[in-house]
């Protein structure tokens, strides 16, 4: 009789253990699932960006073949001075 009764508390903490295992492991496969769904969702945003900013950059570079002075500083900078000047002067 204590035989069965040590035997029964066994298979009853197997029981247990293998209870806790499964719903452990059904909660990290629920998380695992959540996660990969959070992955797919900020991917699609960081390619639509990435796409975004490619063609800002192309835009950008097709402006500057068309008026490639774009980048070139001012030549006639002493006129833009004496205004300057100007102004500062009636300021005082």
């Amino acid at each position: 009789m204590i035989g069965l009764l040590i035997v029964g508390v066994i298979v009853l903490v197997f029981l247990l253990y293998a209870a806790d295992r499964l719903v452990k492991a059904r909660a990290r496969g629920r998380r695992l699932r959540m996660m990969g769904e959070r992955l797919a969702v900020v991917t699609a945003k960081a390619e639509e960006q990435q796409e975004k900013r490619s063609a800002v950059a192309k835009a950008s570079a097709e402006l500057t073949s068309v008026m490639p002075a774009i980048h070139h500083p001012v030549l006639n900078s002493a006129k833009a001075g004496t205004k300057d000047e100007a102004a500062g002067a009636g300021s005082r």
